[in-house]
């Protein structure tokens, strides 16, 4: 990918060892009304999947006008998640870790490779619960661990072409099962680490989970510029669409194993200034966790989208979901 500059923008490659991906440096709030940038940088995001935005002005507003950028802002669909500023309609979620709040339990923490931490997050897209899914997330770092914490990005249509062509063709017609019950210690396929126990959000959040209908989407899907995505986690699912035996479940699991061989991710150390957006029908990402001693602060924005391939059982819509469950207190 050559390096070029536009309206005082330099975009280039994320790295040599990355043919996705990209770097974007210069943008302030000024030139994003340049609309030749805006176009550029949309059609660089649809290219590469993932752009690492540095030296940004680090605040919510600037967040948002760069995520507008992409499309359509979707705000989280429960007003108890934390906003990192109440004035902006769209809404900046806020999320923290205060090592206070561990008050001495385990609660929340796991152990990865044998180091116990927290604000964990294993390789997952967002929103698999629901049958539709946001085309994309801007996330930025408010205050980062001063070691770990680093959050992972993996290219889907990489991930696919190094899957063996073997499993390549069993999975490809198959679709997993997932539900909103998102607790890591119920996580039943393609666990790499412990848990210790829930934590008091993710209890909460168990009666929804029990009403709220499966959400079911493909293994691999084409995307409108021809190529195929390996598409699946283990967050979050219950099993393979129609096959909820052991054979659904082993394939399931070899699929899993299969794709974190094939993943070569790119960890992103963070920067106040840093903003990043990933394409979520396209790229997985995960966190890697940090000490439970520090403290962590995030914040993200989503950008409304979908792909059209997601359902939920017995043809429910998302519409008829809300009224049946209220209030409705999705996860981030």
């Amino acid at each position: 990918m050559t390096e070029l500059t536009i309206s005082g923008v330099t975009i280039g490659e994320l790295g040599p060892q990355y043919d996705w991906g990209a770097r974007v440096r210069g943008v302030t709030r000024d030139n994003l009304a340049d609309e030749s940038l805006r176009e550029r940088l949309r059609a660089l995001f649809v290219a590469r999947g993932f752009i690492v935005f540095e030296d940004v002005e680090p605040s919510p507003q600037v967040q948002v006008e760069l995520s507008k950028v992409f499309g359509p802002l979707k705000d989280h669909p429960t007003r108890n998640v934390p906003r990192a500023d109440p004035d902006l309609a769209e809404g900046v979620i806020d999320m923290q870790h205060h090592p206070r709040d561990m008050q001495g339990h385990l609660h929340g923490i796991v152990e990865v490779d044998g180091k116990r931490v927290i604000s964990f997050l294993p390789w997952h897209f967002d929103h698999s619960y629901n049958d539709e899914l946001n085309y994309a997330g801007v996330l930025r770092a408010v205050a980062s661990a001063p070691e770990g914490g680093r959050t992972g990005f993996a290219d889907g249509i990489a991930i696919y072409n190094r899957l063996p062509a073997d499993l390549r063709a069993r999975i490809e017609d198959r679709s997993v099962l997932y539900t909103l019950d998102v607790r890591l210690t119920q996580m039943r396929f393609g666990r790499y680490f412990r848990t210790f126990g829930d934590t008091e959000s993710e209890r909460a959040n168990t009666e929804e989970a029990r009403r709220f209908p499966r959400a079911i989407h493909p293994m691999v899907w084409t995307r409108p510029t021809g190529e195929k995505v390996a598409h699946y986690c283990g967050f979050s699912a219950v099993g393979m669409a129609g096959h909820e035996d052991p054979e659904g479940d082993a394939l399931l699991e070899e699929a899993l194993q299969a794709m974190y061989a094939a993943i070569e991710p790119y960890w992103h150390d963070w920067k106040p200034t840093d903003m990043v957006i990933w394409d979520n029908l396209r790229v997985l990402h995960a966190v890697e966790g940090c000490d439970p001693r520090h403290y962590r602060r995030m914040q993200r924005t989503t950008i409304r989208g979908d792909y059209g391939l997601g359902r939920f059982e017995g043809g429910k819509k998302i519409g008829e979901v809300d009224r049946e469950i209220a209030p409705l207190a999705l996860p981030a």
